[in-house]
């Protein structure tokens, strides 16, 4: 593990007043009107408005979500091994991906995100958000574990029992944002390396390099926005240059840095963006993206393909369960693109994904094979 210097106290600025961090103003995009951060230094006064939004909304009557689904039969081994240059992905559900990264000679490299595999992601047993569908792959029927991506502290990505039952069979190493890793290390975890935005770690013939997301973080009262949320941009090193790059967006709000993501990264051949937990505006637009911001930041990012994510799993918000799938295909046909560039990949399913080199000075573009077959 190839570990780069500590953040840079200028670029930290810029998210980063002493106490906690924020969103910068620059994020947000000119042609919107402002919005009810509650996340940059002047505004943390109006944290306890937001709260007392936040209780109202969450005490009113709201639509219900059906108790229980039952996907179908996934398709694909996620323990195949996939061709060198190519990248296996398995949506487990919600915004936990396994991704098997093929190398030429050499075992594949196995990267989980933000996993949750818990019935509710609360820090309480018996209250908070309850799965309304069971993870697409148990644990249990994954392979090892080398490196686990954490996005933020919320507990619908970073699930303490999750994270404890992986260290306990893998031990494998962490990549977090600046200030994740005293939350994490409370699961057993002992590898755990954090990043600012833009920062790097060299790892396993691959570069991780975290990326802005516009959102904000706790995991109590009181520690709001004491730790950075972020995602992250995988890309293939030296001694991997045909293997895909692929983006991981973790939650966000939209803005102006998916345009930043590709113009300093470069375009990624895959993107794994969120489409879901948006609904009522008034209060989701700063921290979660609709269906049609997500093509939007889709556009900006220039993916050739991209999977949606942070739907259907956990109500969190009152949109019904079905709608941001219908609004995803719906605003990528009115955007001009190609809903299959941005399709949902069914839970539990193996897909392979592989890099294919253009001619001439066009981008790269990512094929869509078939499922991985037993």
């Amino acid at each position: 593990m190839t570990v780069s210097d500590g953040p840079d106290p200028a670029a930290l600025a810029v998210h980063y007043d002493g106490r906690r961090f924020f969103n910068p103003a620059s994020m947000r995009l000119p042609e919107r009107p402002a919005e009810p951060e509650a996340q940059t230094p002047s505004q943390h006064r109006s944290t306890l408005a937001r709260t007392r939004a936040i209780v109202r909304w969450q005490m009113r009557a709201r639509p219900r979500w059906p108790d229980w689904l039952i996907d179908p039969m996934p398709q694909g081994d996620p323990h195949a091994q996939p061709a060198a240059g190519h990248v296996d992905v398995t949506f487990i559900g919600h915004a936990t991906f396994l991704l098997r990264v093929g190398r030429r000679g050499r075992p594949p490299f196995t990267i989980i995100t933000d996993p949750v595999f818990s019935l509710r992601c609360s820090p309480f047993r018996s209250w908070g958000p309850r799965r309304h569908r069971p993870p697409g792959r148990t644990l249990a029927e994954l392979p090892p574990i080398d490196l686990i991506l954490v996005s933020h502290c919320h507990y619908d990505h970073l699930d303490l029992p999750s994270l404890g039952a992986i260290a306990r069979r893998d031990d494998p190493a962490v990549v977090t944002l600046t200030g994740n890793a005293r939350h994490i290390r409370k699961a057993g975890l002992r590898r755990i390396v954090e990043r600012d935005w833009w920062e790097s770690i060299a790892l396993h013939d691959l570069i991780i390099t975290a990326t802005p997301a516009r959102h904000g973080s706790a995991r109590t009262p009181f520690d709001r926005n004491r730790a950075l949320w972020g995602g992250f941009f995988i890309a293939p090193d030296r001694h991997t240059p045909h293997a895909p790059s692929i983006v991981f967006a973790g939650d966000s709000g939209h803005g102006a840095h998916w345009r930043w993501i590709r113009e300093r990264l470069g375009q990624p051949d895959l993107a794994l963006l969120p489409v879901g937990a948006y609904d009522p505006r008034t209060l989701m637009r700063a921290v979660h993206v609709n269906p049609e911001e997500a093509v939007e930041a889709f556009s900006s990012l220039a993916p050739h393909r991209a999977v949606p994510m942070h739907y259907g799993t956990f109500q969190l918000t009152d949109e019904p369960i079905g709608e941001p799938l219908t609004r995803l295909h719906a605003a990528c046909v009115a955007a001009g693109h190609d809903p299959a560039r941005f399709a949902p990949l069914p839970q539990g399913t193996v897909r392979s994904f592989g890099r294919r080199a253009e001619t001439g000075d066009a981008p790269s573009r990512l094929d869509l094979e078939s499922p991985v077959t037993d």
